[in-house]
C-alpha cells in the first residue's frame, strides 16, 4: 500500500529548504509545477502521485538561485531519505520519481509519460526566470500545446497572462 501524506511532506520539505522559500525555486514554483503537472497528467496518463511528489522534491535541495548543477541528484537523494519514513511508494513508482528528480536538469525529453509530465511541468514555469517555455523541450503532446499556448497568450495580450517573475537576471 502506498501512503502519501502530502500535507505533512510539504510542511517538512518547506521547513528544511535552505534557500529562500519565497524565491524563484521555492514554494510558489513547486505549487505551479504541481498544478501544471496535474493538468498535463489528465492527458498523458502519468501517475499523478509521482507528479505531485516530483513537484515538491525536484528543487527542494537547491542551495542557490543561480547555477546549482547537483540539485537534481540531491533532490533524488531526499526522495530516498524520506521513503518509508514520511511516505511509501512501490519500487516502480519510486524509480520513476527518483529518475525524474535526478535527471530533470539535463535538458532531455522522455517517452515515459510520468517522467515526461514531470519535466514538462517544471519547464512550463520557466517564465519565472525570464525564459520562454520551448515546446521543442517538452516530452508530452499536452506539454507542447501548453507551451505554445502560454507563449502566444503572453505575446498577444500580456495583461491577461500572469508571468510569474520572482528572480530577474542582472546580467
Amino acid at each position: 500500500m502506498n501512503v502519501i501524506p502530502f500535507d505533512l511532506l510539504w510542511q517538512y520539505v518547506a521547513l528544511e529548504f535552505k534557500e529562500d522559500i519565497n524565491g524563484c525555486h521555492g514554494l510558489s514554483h513547486w505549487k505551479r509545477v504541481e498544478k501544471y503537472g496535474l493538468r498535463i497528467a489528465r492527458h498523458s496518463g502519468a501517475d499523478e502521485s509521482v507528479v505531485r511528489l516530483f513537484a515538491l522534491f525536484h528543487d527542494a535541495m537547491r542551495i542557490n538561485n543561480d547555477v546549482d548543477e547537483d540539485h537534481g541528484m540531491k533532490g533524488a537523494e531526499l526522495v530516498v531519505d524520506l521513503r518509508n519514513v514520511l511516505y511509501t511508494l512501490d519500487n516502480t513508482r519510486f524509480k520513476l520519481l527518483f529518475d525524474a528528480c535526478r535527471f530533470h536538469t539535463d535538458g532531455h525529453v522522455s517517452e515515459d509519460p510520468t517522467i515526461g509530465t514531470c519535466w514538462d511541468a517544471d519547464r512550463l514555469d520557466m517564465w519565472r526566470v525570464n525564459m520562454q517555455p520551448d515546446e521543442r523541450y517538452m516530452s508530452t503532446e499536452r506539454g507542447r500545446k501548453l507551451a505554445a499556448r502560454y507563449y502566444a497568450m503572453a505575446i498577444l495580450d500580456p495583461s491577461k497572462f500572469e508571468i510569474p517573475r520572482c528572480f530577474l537576471y542582472t546580467g
